[in-house]
Parts: structure tokens; sequence; C-alpha cells
């Protein structure tokens, strides 16, 4: 099965904070890994801001050993849909859109992700 990682999980593994060891599974098999590439954008910005751009290109070389799925108009057409569907924020649905697309299992911390299918939600700690 596919895994998809979104950002606060994903942020969560690289602080090794409290729920990083649910998000190490998936992230650690970079062979079934889709990585949304809105992801690579949160992921380096909110690292850059709290540490610096050294360690926020670093974050993301880890994240682009999965495979980045790039957005086109087929995925931004179905994450506008499950936006409205699911009163998700863009780069959740683009996440989210992704995960379905991908036939795969969305791995979060964020709760506006809490009981869709297909996702492994972990509440913050």
């Amino acid at each position: 099965m596919n895994h998809v990682v979104d950002s606060s999980a994903w942020l969560e593994y690289f602080a090794d904070g409290p729920n990083a060891e649910h998000f190490a599974p998936a992230i650690e098999s970079p062979d079934t890994l889709l990585v949304p590439v809105v992801t690579l954008f949160e992921v380096f910005k909110r690292v850059a801001q709290q540490r610096d751009e050294s360690t926020a290109l670093a974050c993301v070389a880890v994240m682009q050993q999965g495979a980045v799925v790039d957005l086109d108009a087929a995925l931004a057409l179905d994450a506008a849909s499950l936006s409205l569907r699911h009163k998700l924020p863009l780069a959740d649905s683009l996440v989210y859109a992704t995960a379905q697309r991908g036939h795969a299992m969305l791995w979060t911390q964020d709760a506006d992700f809490e009981g869709l299918e297909g996702v492994r939600y972990f509440a913050k700690l």
C-alpha cells in the first residue's frame, strides 16, 4: 500500500516529537511514499522559519526520497471537490486528493482529516 504523510506529520517526525514514532513506518518506506508537492513547500517554509534554510533543505531532501507528486489540473480539480465535500483548506485538500489518487493511506496529526476515509489520524500530544 502507498502512503502519504501530511506536513504536520513530517514536522513531528523531523522534530522527534511525541507522535514521531507513529509516522516513522510510512516515512521510512520511501518505495511506497508519495509526497505531495505542497508538503515540500509547507515543511521547507516552517523549518526555515524555526531553524534555518540549510536544515530545511536537508529535511526536503529526505522527503524527496519518496515519489514527489506534482500539482496538475486534474489533481487541482479533485482537490477542489474534496475541499467542498469535506470543508478542507487548500493545502489539506491537495494532500488528501494526492492520497486518494495514489490509493494511499494518509498519515497525519491534523484534526482537519479526523474521520475521513483512508486516513491514519493521531491526535497531537
